[in-house]
């Protein structure tokens, strides 16, 4: 991935803000689901924030240029201040992912209403597109410590102890990081292929 972008300047540029868009945003909206479901702590971590240098993970964002996937920093939450310790975590976890597919859909209408003037600004939109199904569909795996994994956990039996599983997920993730992160890549990508075909949209 890196290798491709250094061959293309414009990809290279329209990729980080790209990134620094689709990051801010997707951890904002964990800061503030948090805060507004009563729990301030990502609030008072100044976290509610559209500064991207506040939400970026040196390693998550060294994977997004390297392989093509990758995080953010991740929101740090107190789940006893939510009436509900188990919904309040699932739908804070689930605003982040929610909040890229706000902005695949955004683009997509910019798109579509010929506000991409040119065939520059079109292959901005279409990075920017690309890239929030990637953090997308990425955080939306049930893997700890990934969104999908608190989604997951709401559903789950009470017996289950989400910890113990988060203590084993990042050695799970950098497996599939080393041993299956082809397969995975080429998955996310299917889901892209996928989702620009539903929109109508050429893929770069």
């Amino acid at each position: 991935m890196l290798f491709g972008l250094l061959n293309n300047p414009l990809l290279m540029l329209f990729w980080i803000v790209a990134i620094l868009l689709a990051i801010t945003v997707h951890e904002c909206m964990h800061a503030w689901t948090a805060n507004y479901l009563g729990d301030p702590t990502a609030k008072y971590m100044g976290r509610i924030s559209l500064n991207p240098i506040r939400h970026l993970d040196p390693l998550g964002t060294i994977f997004l240029l390297l392989v093509g996937f990758g995080w953010g920093k991740p929101v740090q939450i107190n789940e006893r201040n939510f009436k509900n310790p188990r919904l309040g975590s699932a739908v804070t976890s689930l605003a982040g992912p929610l909040s890229n597919l706000g902005l695949i859909l955004l683009f997509s209408v910019l798109y579509k209403l010929g506000f991409a003037i040119n065939d520059t600004v079109q292959f901005a939109y279409t990075v920017i597109i690309y890239v929030n199904v990637i953090l997308m569909v990425f955080n939306l795996l049930p893997i700890p410590p990934l969104d999908g994994s608190k989604v997951l956990y709401y559903f789950l039996p009470k017996s289950v102890d989400l910890v113990k599983l988060e203590t084993y997920g990042p050695f799970l993730l950098l497996g599939i990081f080393f041993l299956g992160g082809g397969i995975l890549f080429t998955f996310i990508r299917s889901v892209a292929s996928f989702v620009f075909g539903i929109l109508g949209i050429p893929a770069f």
